[in-house]
């Protein structure tokens, strides 16, 4: 356990106050005698807690409870220690000092952070290591079995549950009894103290007012005053993991998948399975043989060893950015897209010609397609996204295939409007559903399912079928037929079937040799 007597002088550091394994150790008698805490992890705790994070309360009730509930044989003093490394109280300069004032006074240290134990082992400072703890089950497990997808808790308010599966769920209260802000604030200590000592588990944001942990399967969101009107907790864990073989996709889209996909966006609302598809279509490429890579905030997919998972809040975009080009994945799941920097890191990588997979959220799919639309200029947007995979109720709904043409959009009649058009089809029948074009200064997206065509439109599509080599429109209730010479499908009796169509829809008729 120790390089120390087991009755001295300790030193503890702020992780071993913070995850509570000091008190623990206090508690079962493995270090007895004098207990040095040093003002300055006080002062860092206080600086915390004004910011309003977590680890600020978490440690200062700690504190409080070192001090209040010392065991027999154990000596706690707080010694007004001042040092320069510490005058802007971060974690690091605390950690720094703590290790300097038991190298200098002889003390032991008592720390569960292994690095904190390595550097002072290289000082020849005796070292306590107070991590590698078995944990219990926590509190808030227990608001959990195997049908619940979230839980949440509020001061003031009966805790309730997301029960069911994607898509399909409902709330369930799971008491009676509103809880306190005693409570809620105890259960999120609970919350912070285990983060810090378990191998999986980690603090991934930790703002004034907000706190997101993952720890181990749970993806858990605290907020407090004065951000929310009081103590909050969430709790989210996946009840499924699929593989892509569960959701029976048509083999047209497993062809896909393999040989052609490689802009994808994942489109769904909250809760409906984006992320357990994503998760899916990432161990399968990795079962391919492909080198899959994943940024994620936080990191809450179960993924194989083989697949690198990052974290979009231990670095900004940009040394993502560079990680990636260097390391070329042939896919990259980015989970979720949010905001502008989240969008061009994707749009830059997937014109580097990194595989992409995005997640979004949407109530439609065609509205993940105009995610993009103000951030890209129009023409790029099939070389960013060639595949929109839309989530309801965790199954596949509906698979879009974007590309480019240049055409008249459908229902405007001047020849000299045409330009170039984003087609938005069915990907498996094909059928052309939307259309996204430039008009003036604004962008349009313009659904054309289901739409009965005009009788211009008509009596163009019937002389095309007649005469395809023929260039036709329709101008100021007069057909064009633009025909070129020695034209081989040009016959008298074509001729004289497209005048009786162009009687039939009232037209007037010109043939103009090209």
């Amino acid at each position: 356990m120790s390089e120390s007597d087991a009755e001295g002088v300790y030193v503890i550091d702020v992780d071993a106050i913070l995850d509570g394994s000091a008190r623990r150790l206090m508690e079962q008698g493995e270090i007895r005698g004098r207990i040095l805490i040093l003002k300055p992890i006080v002062e860092f705790f206080y600086r915390e807690a004004r910011a309003g994070r977590s680890t600020g309360f978490t440690g200062l009730e700690e504190l409080r409870k070192i001090l209040s509930d010392t065991p027999p044989g154990v000596d706690v003093i707080i010694v007004d220690y001042n040092d320069r490394k510490c005058l802007d109280y971060t974690l690091e300069s605390v950690k720094i000092i703590t290790r300097d004032y038991a190298w200098k006074n002889g003390a032991a240290l008592v720390s569960s952070d292994p690095v904190q134990v390595q550097a002072s082992q290289a000082l020849g400072v005796p070292v306590v290591y107070s991590g590698t703890r078995e944990r219990g089950r926590l509190r808030i497990e227990r608001f959990f079995d195997s049908n619940t997808m979230s839980i949440h808790l509020k001061e003031g308010a009966p805790p309730i549950a997301k029960v069911g599966k994607p898509g399909r769920w409902s709330f369930v209260a799971l008491s009676d009894k509103p809880l306190s802000r005693a409570e809620v604030e105890d259960i999120a200590r609970e919350i912070i103290e285990h983060a810090s000592m378990m191998e999986n588990g980690f603090i991934e944001i930790d703002r004034s007012g907000s706190t997101i942990v993952q720890l181990g399967d749970y993806r858990i969101v605290i907020t407090r005053p004065p951000l929310s009107d009081g103590w909050e907790i969430t709790a989210v864990r996946p009840i499924v993991k699929l593989s892509l073989e569960d959701y029976r996709l048509p083999e047209k889209l497993m062809k896909r998948l393999l040989e052609r996909a490689e802009g994808i966006l994942i489109a769904g609302a909250p809760g409906m399975g984006k992320t357990t598809f994503a998760q899916a279509l990432a161990e399968f490429y990795s079962r391919m043989g492909r080198v899959v890579k994943t940024i994620e905030s936080p990191r809450d997919m179960r993924l194989p060893p083989e697949v690198t998972q990052y974290s979009k809040n231990y670095a900004d975009l940009g040394e993502l950015h560079d990680i990636l080009l260097l390391s070329r994945p042939d896919y990259t799941v980015f989970d979720e897209l949010r905001s502008d920097e989240d969008f061009k890191l994707y749009v830059d990588l997937r014109l580097a010609g990194i595989g992409m997979i995005g997640v979004v959220h949407a109530t439609t799919p065609i509205d993940a397609i105009q995610r993009f639309i103000r951030r890209v200029e129009l023409g790029m947007i099939p070389s960013i996204i060639d595949t929109v995979i839309f989530i309801e109720e965790g199954e596949v709904r509906k698979v879009y295939d974007l590309s480019i043409t240049v055409k008249l959009p459908t229902g405007l009649r001047e020849a000299e409007l045409s330009r170039p058009v984003v087609e938005v089809r069915d990907f498996l029948t094909g059928e052309l559903e939307y259309e996204i074009y430039t008009f003036g200064e604004q962008t349009m997206v313009v659904p054309v399912k289901g739409k009965a065509p005009s009788p211009a439109a008509k009596l163009e599509a019937a002389v095309r079928k007649l005469l395809p080599d023929a260039a036709v429109e329709v101008e100021d209730g007069v057909l064009i037929v633009r025909i070129p010479r020695n034209s081989p499908r040009l016959t008298a009796r074509r001729l004289r079937r497209i005048k009786r169509l162009a009687e039939k829809h009232g037209f007037d008729i010109r043939f103009i040799p090209m």
